[in-house]
Order: structure tokens, then C-alpha cells, then sequence
């Protein structure tokens, strides 16, 4: 277990031990990689691309439950950690692709992954096609699709236009989409927003199939509902683009526990539900556990609480190294309810300056000896069962 020595670098941008367990993006492996303007070009019918689209998606087992993308929060050990507990599938955090394309320092410390790590989608956000296209060619041999970011409403966004920033700007988002097409070998995918207006929203997402986009995720908010607790996701426009699209199309909006993803593949016909927000929460989501919160009369208690959450994170990070500040994050983030009946445990790690393994597994077992220890309720048998219902009512 490391501890960290040197002042000179900010802890949480350090990452938190030198085990090799992952795979990481080194120069090496760049310079081996062709030119991607020497990469030959992808020109197939509307058709043929459909169709391939689809081939891909059920050759990864047509996975339906997903890890959103989620900025320094869906990183390799969390992806790990929710696959353990039913998630199918993951996205990246959002990468920026020109740092990822010009700095090395970035790539390792913000990319790594697994052989067990799939299916991935690595996400970029981006507005310069040629960009995008030398940061994809980095990564396409460790990942499932490509995913552009078109859907990030936040100010920093704004600045850097990228994300939900392009919409207005179609002509540049197709460019991004046709340039990946053409010169990768692994499948593009997006996740847009939707327009105030569903017929603006329709023919936005039409644009990205016809640009040879093989799956679609759709935020239910518009850019500007940014707060998820005072707008609900509308999963009305979300069925609308579904049956206007003819590849797989993915939900994400309004997922707090697994009668929330049922109840979406039902109303909106989708092929898979992303959640975010909820899973740093509870990253055991899709294997049937709720929060507190979501506690239904009958819900019975289950066999984890967040604290084991916490400790299975932690051991994951011993073996996939990330920045102290992810695991920071996270664990804030798990052990919420804890610390506000202990604030005074929230402040002794806020005042962590150096973070260390044995320090965080130290904080866990003294937050239990003080007594607060909410379960999660239900469990894996409660998801089977919901889900062996649905199949055979479809």
C-alpha cells in the first residue's frame, strides 16, 4: 500500500499505487498505431450499417444495464465494482480529446481499463473532427464503441464548446460522427439531449444514424434542466426517438432502482437504461439492492451496506490504481448518509491532505463502531425475478 511523500504534487491528482493489473494508453503503444488518415475508408448503404449495427450489439450479448458516463466517477475500479453487482455494460469518464491526443501524462492518468472490462464504451467529448479522430485511434483497440459526448450541459462545456453546446451546430456534429466512421474499425456511438422541441429532437438523432452512428443514447432533459432532482426525464421523447431510429437506442434519465429500469424498457421500448447519478450511490443498482430512500413496503434487508460497498471499491483500487481524488469522490459519495449522523468523521477525512488505504479502511470500521449501518434492501434474487417476469410478458 503507497503512501504518498513528495509536497511538490497535489495528492489527489497522484495516483494512489504503481500496480500494473490495468491497461493503460503509454506512448509505445501510440506509436504502433497507423496513421489514422491512412486508415481506408467505411462507405456502406443506410442498410448494410443498420444491419451491422445491430450484429455488434448482440454479439456483446445486447447488454441492457449501464454504467453512464460520469466525469472522474465511472473510472476502472467503480466500472468493476458495478459489473460485480449486474451492470452489463460501461462508459469512460468523458475524456477531452485533445489533451488525451497531445498529453501522455493525462492518458495514464485518466484511462485505463481490463480484459474483464467490456463491453466499454470510451467516451470523448470534442468539435474538431481530425482531433477526435487521432484520440480514438488511441483507444479502439480496448473498447467496444466510441462514444461522442454530445450531451454535457454543464459551464465547462460551454467554454470549451463541446457537448450539448454543439446541437445548435449539426453540420460540425456530423463531421465528428462521418470522420470516426470512416477511419475506426469499432463502432460510434453518441449520447445527445433532447430539444425542447421532440420534432427538432427526431430529426437531430435521424442526423447522427444517417451519419453512420450505430447506437444512440438519449438524456430525457433538455441542456438546460441540468438539476435531475427538480427535472424528470422525459422518457415520453425518449419512445418517440426509438421507434424513429432503427439502431439500438439507450435510456438514461430517472433510474434510481430496478423498478425504475423495468418500468423504462417497458414505456420507451429501448434496448438498454443508463444510470449515473444513483450508482455512486448504491454501484450495486442493477443487482435489485435500493437505498433507504427507495424503501417500498415489503422490501426486505438485504446483505450489503454501503460501508462493504466502500471496502469492495477500495480493494479494487489497490489493484487498478486511479487519482486520489476519484477515490476521494467516491467514498464521499457512498458514505453520504453516514457522515451526516457523523460529521465529525466527514471532517477528519476532509482533512486528509495525504490519502492512504490503510487510513480509509481505518475510517470504515470506526464509522461502524459508532452504529450507523443502513442496509440496502432486496437483492439479486428480486432483480431476477422482475426481469424473468418481464421476458416472458414480452
Amino acid at each position: 500500500m503507497s503512501t504518498l511523500t513528495n509536497t511538490d504534487i497535489d495528492p489527489d491528482e497522484t495516483i494512489c499505487n504503481n500496480s500494473t493489473n490495468g491497461i493503460t494508453i503509454s506512448d509505445n503503444l501510440d506509436a504502433a498505431a497507423p496513421s489514422p488518415l491512412d486508415m481506408p475508408s467505411r462507405v456502406l448503404d443506410g442498410a448494410t450499417r443498420v444491419e451491422r449495427a445491430w450484429a455488434h450489439w448482440k454479439a456483446l450479448g445486447a447488454p441492457r444495464f449501464m454504467v453512464a458516463p460520469m466525469v472522474d466517477n465511472s473510472e476502472l475500479p467503480f466500472r468493476m465494482l458495478c459489473r460485480k453487482y449486474g451492470a452489463e455494460a460501461a462508459y469512460t469518464p468523458m475524456l477531452h480529446s485533445r489533451i488525451f491526443s497531445e498529453n501522455e501524462k493525462y492518458r495514464s492518468m485518466e484511462f485505463s481499463t481490463c480484459k474483464e472490462d467490456r463491453p466499454l464504451f470510451v467516451q470523448f467529448c470534442a468539435n474538431d473532427p481530425k482531433i477526435l479522430l487521432e484520440a480514438a485511434k488511441r483507444v479502439e483497440a480496448y473498447c467496444d464503441y466510441i462514444d461522442i459526448n454530445l450531451g454535457c450541459p454543464q459551464r465547462i462545456a460551454r467554454r470549451g464548446y463541446y457537448g450539448a453546446f454543439l446541437m445548435e451546430n449539426q453540420p460540425l456534429i456530423k463531421s465528428l460522427v462521418e470522420t470516426l466512421v470512416l477511419n475506426l474499425d469499432v463502432p460510434v456511438s453518441c449520447k445527445i439531449r433532447i430539444f425542447p422541441n421532440l420534432d427538432d429532437t427526431i430529426t437531430y438523432a435521424k442526423m447522427l444514424e444517417e451519419a453512420g452512428c450505430s447506437l444512440l443514447a438519449v438524456h430525457g432533459r433538455t441542456r438546460d434542466q441540468k438539476d435531475s432532482t427538480k427535472f424528470k426525464a422525459d422518457w415520453a421523447a425518449i419512445r418517440a426517438v426509438k421507434q424513429a431510429l432503427r439502431i439500438p437506442v439507450l435510456a438514461n434519465g430517472n433510474i434510481r432502482h430496478m423498478v425504475d429500469v423495468n418500468s423504462c424498457l417497458e414505456e420507451t421500448g429501448v434496448d438498454g437504461v443508463l444510470s449515473a447519478e444513483t450508482l455512486l450511490e448504491n454501484p450495486a443498482l442493477f443487482a435489485g439492492y435500493k437505498t433507504v430512500e427507495w424503501r417500498e413496503e415489503g422490501d426486505e434487508e438485504g446483505d450489503l451496506d454501503q460501508a462493504d460497498l466502500v471496502v469492495e471499491y477500495l480493494k479494487l483500487c489497490e489493484k487498478y490504481p486511479v487519482p486520489w481524488r476519484m477515490i476521494r469522490s467516491h467514498v464521499h459519495k457512498l458514505l453520504g448518509d453516514w457522515f451526516r449522523v457523523h460529521p465529525e468523521v466527514r471532517e477528519e477525512l476532509n482533512k486528509q491532505s495525504i490519502l492512504t488505504f490503510e487510513w480509509l479502511y481505518d475510517m470504515v470500521r470506526r464509522l461502524r463502531e459508532l452504529g450507523k449501518g443502513d442496509p440496502l434492501y432486496g437483492g439479486r434474487n428480486v432483480v431476477v425475478d422482475r426481469i424473468a417476469v418481464n421476458a416472458a410478458a414480452g
